[in-house]
Parts: C-alpha cells; sequence; structure tokens
C-alpha cells in the first residue's frame, strides 16, 4: 500500500514549478549583464589607452633608432697597428668557428679591459682597442646617409643652421662568453652610433637605457652576412651588451657632435671667406660711413619664413649667394650686423616680426604728404602707414639708418609678402629685409 502523501510517478496534469519574473528583476538581470559587458569594454578600452599612451611616448621622445647600411661586407678592411709597430690589415667577413684570421688574435692581444670590468676575475671581458693606437676602416659613414637618419629620428628640432658630425671613438670586441657592463661617454656629444662588424656570433644583444627607466634592446643579425647593422642612441643613455654566447662581437662607436657652420650659433664657423676683392670694394664704405649705422637690402627672396610671425634674425642661416658674403665679410670686420624687416620706409626693430596692427591707427606726429594718390587710395595709405607704426616700425629718420642701395642700375631686391585686411579685403605688403649693421 502506497503512501498517501508520496506519489510513485508524476502526472502529465501535473506541472514543473513556473516562477513569473517580474518586468523589474529581469531588468535587473538585463542591467547586471549590461554592466558585466560594458565593464568588459571599459577593460579593453584601458588596456588599449594604455597601449596608445606608451606609442605616443615612444614616437614623440625616441631615444634610440637603428638601421642596416647596404654595403657588401667583402669590401670592409679594418687597418690598425700592433703594440709592435706593425700595420695589419683584417679583411671580412669573418666566422671564427671555422677559421680564426691571425689578424683577429692580434687585434684581440692589443685590447685592454673595460674599466668596468677590471673587479670581475672572469677571463672573459669586454674589451677595447687602445686609443693612443692607430685605427682606421674603409668605413666613412660621410658616404652614406647615417647622419641624416640621426638627425630625423633623434633630433628632429635641430635649427637650421645646425650639423651632425661624427668622430671615431673606439673599438670595441666580446669573445665568447663575455659580457660589457653598462656604458656611457661624457665629452660632450650628442649622440653615439655603434657599428657592429660583420663578424659571426651568437647571443650578446644590446641593451640601450634611457634616464626615465626605459630600455630598448637590439638583438641583431649576429654579424651574419649582408647588410652592416648600426645603432645610435642619445648621449645622456646607458648601453650594455649581454652574454655572447658563442663566436666573437666586434663594434667600432662613433661620437655625434653638433655643430654650427655659417652665420648662426653662438660661435659662428662659416665655411666660406669673402675674397680679398669683395673685402676691397666694401673697406672704403665702411671707412666713410664710421659712426653711422647703414643698411643693404638682401637681393634674394627666402619664402621659408612668414614675416608676420617670425622674425628677421631667423634668415640668417638661410642666407645665399650676395647676401651670405657680405653678412660674412661684415663680420670679417669686427661688426655686428643684424636683420630688421623694412615697408614703405619703415623699419621694425630686430626683436619684432612685421605684423599689422588691426587696432584702431593713432594720429602721426609727422606730416603725411598730400597729392601723391587720389584722395581714397591717400586715406589707405595713411591709415595702413598709422597700423604700421601702431605695430612697433619706425621711420629709417627716426633710427637714424642710412639706406645704401645702386642708384646706377637697380639691381632687384628681395620681397616677402605680409596679409592683412583692408576694407574687409585680404591684402598683401610687400615687406623687405635690411641687413643694419653700425660701424664703430
Amino acid at each position: 500500500m502506497l503512501d498517501s502523501g508520496i506519489l510513485p510517478f508524476r502526472t502529465s496534469s501535473i506541472p514543473d514549478f513556473q516562477v513569473e519574473r517580474s518586468m523589474k528583476s529581469l531588468s535587473s538581470r538585463k542591467q547586471a549583464a549590461r554592466t558585466q559587458r560594458l565593464s568588459e569594454v571599459d577593460r579593453d578600452d584601458a588596456v588599449l589607452r594604455d597601449h596608445v599612451a606608451r606609442l605616443f611616448e615612444a614616437k614623440h621622445r625616441p631615444f634610440t633608432t637603428g638601421g642596416c647600411i647596404p654595403m657588401d661586407p667583402s669590401q670592409l678592411v679594418l687597418f690598425f697597428r700592433s703594440k709592435s709597430g706593425i700595420t695589419h690589415s683584417l679583411d671580412f667577413p669573418i666566422d671564427v668557428q671555422h677559421e680564426t684570421p691571425p689578424a683577429l688574435d692580434v687585434l684581440i692581444g692589443a685590447c685592454r679591459p673595460h674599466p668596468s670590468a677590471l673587479d670581475d676575475y672572469s677571463d672573459r671581458e669586454s674589451l677595447f682597442y687602445p686609443p693612443n693606437l692607430p685605427l682606421t676602416t674603409s668605413l666613412e659613414l660621410a658616404n652614406h646617409p647615417i647622419l641624416e637618419a640621426v638627425r630625423n629620428a633623434l633630433f628632429p628640432l635641430l635649427p637650421t643652421g645646425h650639423y651632425l658630425v661624427a668622430a671615431r671613438d673606439k673599438l670595441e670586441v666580446l669573445v665568447s662568453g663575455g659580457r660589457m657592463d653598462q656604458q656611457r661617454s661624457i665629452d660632450g656629444r650628442a649622440a653615439t652610433v655603434i657599428i657592429t662588424l660583420p663578424v659571426r656570433f651568437r647571443g650578446g644583444a644590446m641593451v640601450v637605457h634611457d634616464p626615465d627607466g626605459r630600455q630598448e634592446k637590439f638583438y641583431g643579425r649576429g654579424g651574419k652576412q649582408g647588410d652592416i647593422e648600426w645603432t645610435a642612441f642619445l648621449a645622456d643613455c646607458n648601453y650594455e651588451v649581454q652574454t655572447v654566447d658563442k663566436g666573437c662581437r666586434v663594434s667600432i662607436s662613433y661620437g655625434v657632435y653638433i655643430k654650427s657652420f655659417g652665420s648662426s650659433g653662438a660661435q659662428p664657423e662659416p665655411l666660406i671667406t669673402p675674397n680679398d676683392v669683395f673685402l676691397d670694394v666694401l673697406s672704403p664704405i665702411l671707412n666713410i660711413c664710421r659712426g653711422r649705422k647703414i643698411a643693404f637690402y638682401l637681393a634674394n627672396e627666402y619664402a621659408i619664413v612668414d614675416p608676420a610671425e617670425t622674425l628677421a634674425e631667423s634668415l640668417v642661416p638661410e642666407l645665399k649667394g650676395g647676401d651670405s658674403l657680405l653678412y660674412h665679410a661684415l663680420k670679417l670686420f669686427k661688426l655686428m650686423p643684424e636683420l630688421h624687416w623694412s615697408a614703405g620706409g619703415y623699419m621694425w626693430p630686430v626683436d619684432r616680426p612685421a605684423a599689422i596692427s588691426t587696432g584702431a591707427p593713432a594720429p602721426l606726429s609727422t606730416p603725411v604728404m598730400r597729392g601723391m594718390f587720389a584722395a581714397g587710395e591717400e586715406d589707405q595709405h595713411e591709415d595702413l602707414r598709422m597700423r604700421v607704426r601702431d605695430s612697433g616700425a619706425v621711420p629709417l629718420g627716426e633710427a637714424d639708418v642710412m639706406l645704401l642701395s645702386d642708384w646706377n642700375t637697380g639691381l632687384p631686391v628681395g620681397k616677402q609678402r605680409v596679409n592683412f585686411v583692408l576694407n574687409g579685403e585680404i591684402e598683401k605688403l610687400v615687406v623687405y629685409t635690411l641687413m643694419v649693421v653700425y660701424v664703430a
């Protein structure tokens, strides 16, 4: 007999429990699922933002760069003189696992250990070739655009008139099992370039550390045949070489320095020198004009600058032709020429651009000549003259400047243009560049 409280089976007429969820409960579940999905999206966005921030930091603040020199390694030869005074030549490429050239053994024997490795009792020290012994290679950096690549990557804001020059620093050698501690050269350089010579090795990755704690590792190709590798980094970075597992790692480093040639910089080093004929023509003018301030028009046009936004002095590194010749000639006479913007008999100070004032014109202190223009045109020129004065320009007479020009032939004069608004329309004011100098 069955217990009346327990059924032996469940009939189809008795359904399972069914629960009807309220709209509030359903919406809360959907909201929870949506919140979970949003949190996952937010998490992905945060990761993406972090990666993007790192990308832009690396993009805007690069401290290393590198590449390959398209050169056949068999065309590279290293010449050096050993301690005994004998000159040796080392041909490339080299694979010490198959054969070690005798000249390489002589080179390694002439090297000294780095100071940082003197406390290391291992016989696998990092070595460098003594700087007092002659060493040169058939590889000339001037024949390859390495410095131009370094400038574009590490010095994009280097002013015009400044250039990068390289001086060979040292040759470094790491044999199998050797490693190099962090090194840094402090000699006023702006960057360092390291060229890995085509000697086969394995391991020996170079790690560059910047002052902010970032680092970049260059594994390289291990001296395999093909293009020759180079790496460059800023002067405030340290570099090290990890353990060389096999073979021999040989590299040459160069110090990169910023120089200023021409008429720019605190101590200009001009590459050109005016000839005696030009100096003989200029010297009588300077003798006659002693104690006066004289000015010359620049003959060439320089469309790379906007006179309304930049100073005329910014043209100094760009001077060319006769303008550059005259500037350097005045420098040879120990004079200090300056460039000024000029228009309509007015001259802007050396520290002001030729920005036309848009404010209410101020009354003129000197009378305006009448009869030169029609009534409407005369008013426009008077208004323009007032606005030029309001922008800081002064008449050449008030500045006590004597303008020298060729009254006979009327040689062409370089022109610049400045946009300004006149009667609701955009006009262009022709602006000239004056080279002004006080003859002491």
